[in-house]
């Protein structure tokens, strides 16, 4: 490709909106351009570097038995009803009616198609197993994009489907997905880790995400160094301190002036935060068949911990959570910064298990000024649900071995679910087995956002200058610049620089190297820092000072030495420098031992 034909334009200056480093390079780089929020354009160098990143899911995907398909991106919403997630997901969902007047979907991913397909398709269990998988473009409506490619709307994603007789089966597939994963991410220069995590809507008994560790990551992983447990705060599990076992004490209303929070409260009583109970009142969307209704919740951590609104979301297999108005608490008779659990009618009460085995905590009133001292679970006040709802911290101890675990942040690059057999179910996806019996085909999902992880690897890999791409996915391998010869046509004999650069870019074409050539009329300042912003590891330069030398000026985008390759070497050289940049890369790939 010759620069002065390329369909992009570099940057001096990254947009304001600009975040992170990924955003700002992509953008000055001219690999992506913004439409909308959360929408982007791909021009031609990013385009390059997805379908290589594309290409090696494709290969490792293929080697564990997948098989490509192509899917709509349109979704009649019948599909989406049989499952009940067309009445279960929120706003993220892009509905709209056709010509018809039927309720269509935007694929927000693609379980309900492949259980569609499988019901047409797989009858026996002689068609078991089975893995499809696609590339395919996905649309959910996030109200909060950020960080350029790292959080958008509208994404490309390699989701893949495995299909089993049993669950055997699907531990089996499962694995396999779970190191070709790790494999993928290595291909494209990222580490990631694995982390257990929420299954979220889509479901199912298990689920990994494959973690890049980012201080821009938006997830806030747990993680214990003494025995390796990982997990994603929304899921994860710790060792609560126990409260002192005590005598239950009479309940006493005591002036608490002030005391609207937490700190205040245990303040103005000279109390420790456990010897308190924290109210959140949350207003939950709840799923009944097909309608959904809207709840009041008191949900009660003890006062030194903090609620998980996803585990409080998980327990009341809540369509959409937010925090209530104030005049929503006052309608059920609680008063904002004093409520309290005892006396309180039309709320749904869901509180933590530390709260249950906490004796004489202090609660809220229900009047304005005042707390209930030694309020106690059961005697006092009853919950409609027990569970854990609070939210592990830095330095919470571990659920396994109880050393304290550190806090962690990364953008989710993949992830795997262990689905069952809630979609095959929901729409008579079976096969007969060998004694004939009918059965519903079990599935797993396993997604990798393309986007995403273009945005990981330059947010991974680059410099003060630009982006240095791994050699497996940039755009190309070679960038040939030029510069123009300060003597004057005629002058000499002797070949100009211009000429003998031409020749080299045929013959590296011609050889089968992906090669760009920077044939710009411009300064040679301009060429070289657009060489480094746009990243291609192997830079090549012909210049009079290079030819004087004696040949052409060679070097590695991530190594600031330099080098002469005399002319008649160089297809054999950079040959060999290619070699050895992948065979770095691949030196990456490792077998990681399953973590359950």
């Amino acid at each position: 490709m010759r620069m002065s034909q390329l369909f992009s334009q570099t940057l001096r200056e990254a947009p304001a909106e600009a975040e992170v480093e990924s955003h700002r390079l992509l953008v000055r780089a001219g690999y992506i351009q913004q439409l909308a929020a959360g929408i982007f354009s791909y021009l031609p160098l990013a385009k390059r570097v997805l379908t290589k990143i594309e290409d090696i899911m494709r290969e490792e995907i293929n080697a564990i038995g997948g098989q490509e398909v192509t899917m709509p991106v349109v979704h009649p919403a019948e599909i989406w009803k049989e499952t009940g997630r067309w009445y279960q997901i929120g706003t993220e969902m892009g509905r709209f009616y056709d010509k018809n007047g039927r309720d269509m979907v935007l694929a927000m991913t693609h379980e309900e198609v492949v259980a569609d397909l499988v019901r047409r398709t797989i009858h026996s269990y002689r068609q078991l197993p089975a893995l499809v998988y696609h590339i395919q473009t996905k649309w959910r409506d996030d109200p909060r994009p950020r960080a350029g490619l790292i959080r958008v709307r509208e994404f490309t994603m390699k989701d893949s489907y495995s299909l089993d007789m049993d669950m055997e089966g699907l531990d089996q597939q499962y694995r396999a997905h779970y190191q070709a994963y790790y494999d993928i991410f290595h291909r494209c220069g990222i580490p990631v880790q694995a982390f257990k995590s929420d299954v979220g809507m889509m479901g199912g008994t298990m689920a990994h995400e494959f973690m890049y560790l980012t201080p821009i990551g938006e997830d806030t992983l747990l993680v214990c160094d003494n025995c390796g447990y990982a997990a994603n705060r929304q899921i994860a599990r710790f060792k609560k301190p126990a409260a002192a076992d005590e005598e239950q004490l009479p309940l006493e209303k005591v002036a608490t002036p002030d005391a609207k929070t937490i700190e205040d409260l245990a303040n103005y009583l000279d109390i420790p935060k456990a010897k308190t109970a924290k109210a959140i009142f949350m207003v939950a969307t709840i799923i009944q068949g097909t309608e959904s209704e809207d709840r009041l919740v008191f949900a009660i951590v003890r006062g030194d911990l903090d609620l998980n609104e996803t585990k409080l979301t998980n327990v009341l297999n809540a369509k959409e959570l937010r925090p209530a108005r104030e005049d929503e608490i006052i309608a059920v008779g609680a008063v904002p910064g004093y409520a309290s659990p005892v006396n309180l009618d039309d709320a749904l009460v869901v509180v933590d298990d530390t709260v249950t085995d906490s004796p004489n905590l202090v609660a809220g009133a229900n009047d304005e000024g005042y707390h209930f001292l030694n309020v106690n679970y059961e005697r006092d006040f009853k919950a409609d649900i027990v569970a854990d709802i609070a939210a592990a911290e830095d330095n919470s101890l571990c659920p396994e071995c109880g050393h304290p675990m550190g806090v962690q942040r990364g953008v989710e690059v993949g992830n795997i679910f262990k689905l069952g057999t809630f979609y095959s179910e929901s729409m008579g996806a079976n096969f007969l087995d060998k004694d004939g019996v009918k059965k519903p085909v079990i599935m797993g999902s396993y997604g990798i956002g393309s986007g995403r992880l273009m945005a990981s690897v330059a947010e991974e890999h680059n410099d003060e200058h630009g982006l240095i791409w791994p050699i497996s996915v940039a755009p190309y391998t070679v960038h040939l610049v030029v510069l123009d010869s300060k003597s004057k046509s005629g002058e000499s004999d002797a070949e100009q620089p211009v000429d003998i650069a031409e020749k080299l870019y045929e013959e590296f074409q011609s050889n089968g190297i992906e090669i760009m050539f920077d044939d710009r009329k411009e300064s040679p300042g301009v060429k070289f820092n657009d060489a480094d912003l746009i990243g291609v590891p192997i830079r090549l330069t012909v210049s009079d000072r290079s030819l004087q030398a004696g040949g052409i000026e060679y070097k590695r985008r991530d190594q600031s030495e330099k080098s002469i390759i005399e002319l008649d070497q160089a297809i054999m050289q950079v040959e060999k420098i290619i070699a050895e940049l992948h065979s770095e890369i691949d030196n990456t790939v490792i077998d990681i031992p399953f973590e359950e």
